[in-house]
């Protein structure tokens, strides 16, 4: 899809792709990863999955200083789109963070920027493997 059409999508529609993309990418790693049993390849597909650990990474990016002028800016959009409704999991602000993250990730696919969006789902494994804060 032409970058500037993906630059003009809502938001929460990066989000909802984006969300799909880094299942199934985290669903690939812990399965090459050797574990076979179903319910432990859901357990800790959830620690990747989750608001709190995507909001964990997006802020971790932010604080460093990895993303581009352009990557900010969709996170900003993300972060600050209004979805209507919360899971009753997490806060407003893991929330948002989370989306952001989606968001992002949605945003590189949509543009078929592949090789960036690889980058930034290996760094977001890496990061949640190491359990950093």
């Amino acid at each position: 899809m032409e970058e500037q059409k993906v630059k003009q999508m809502k938001s929460l529609a990066l989000a909802y792709m984006g969300d799909v993309i880094y299942e199934l990418y985290v669903r690939e790693h812990l399965v090459k990863s050797g574990s076979k049993k179903l319910n432990t390849l859901h357990h800790a597909a959830v620690e990747f999955v989750s608001a709190k650990a995507q909001a964990k990474v997006i802020r971790h990016w932010l604080e460093q200083a990895m993303l581009t002028e352009e990557e900010q800016a969709v996170v900003r959009r993300g972060r600050n789109a209004k979805s209507g409704s919360i899971p009753k999991n997490t806060d407003v602000q893991t929330y948002r963070y989370s989306t952001a993250f989606e968001a992002l990730l949605g945003f590189h696919y949509l543009a078929d920027n592949e090789e960036r969006l690889e980058v930034l789902i290996n760094e977001a494994i890496t990061f949640v493997e190491k359990g950093e804060d």
